[in-house]
């Protein structure tokens, strides 16, 4: 049998923030976000160095977010490379998480210094790096989709 994920049309699928699957476990939640950045099938992807270093500015981020840093339990890149994943704790809907994504991607957008975690001792490929293109991927998400939201970029359609 298909897993949900699979059965979402990605010939459709617009970019947004959207609930891919809500878990329970021991009577708590875990909601699972698609934070999708391209639109699939569609669009070039992300390349592989922008994409990890978004993981790592933005797994650092989240973490270390006065609001959520309790909450958060993954935030990795897609196998497709066209967005991310990230589970919080909770039974949440997308519109829970506006605000945190909109500072996320803003953060992303305008960071500079050191790219956390891209030491040889701190990561597996800590050389496959790229930070202005991961600020540009970031700048145009917000700017283009988290600006400017609507119901077609929260949820999943039925067709």
């Amino acid at each position: 049998m298909k897993i949900a994920s699979f059965q979402v049309d990605h010939l459709t699928l617009k970019r947004g923030i959207y609930v891919s699957r809500v878990d329970e476990l021991n009577g708590s939640y875990l909601t699972t976000f698609d934070i999708r950045m391209k639109e699939p099938n569609r669009e070039p992807v992300i390349n592989t160095a922008e994409l990890h270093t978004m993981e790592h500015v933005g797994a650092t981020f989240l973490r270390n977010h006065d609001g959520w840093k309790e909450e958060v339990i993954y935030w990795g890149p897609m196998g497709c490379r066209t967005g991310f994943y990230l589970i919080l704790k909770g039974k949440l809907d997308s519109e829970d998480i506006i605000e945190l994504m909109r500072e996320l991607f803003e953060h992303m957008a305008q960071f500079e210094g050191e790219i956390p975690g891209a030491r040889s001792e701190e990561c597996g490929l800590y050389s496959d790096q790229n930070l202005p293109m991961a600020r540009y991927e970031a700048e145009k998400y917000l700017d283009e989709v988290l600006i400017q939201l609507r119901e077609e970029n929260l949820h999943y359609s039925n067709g």
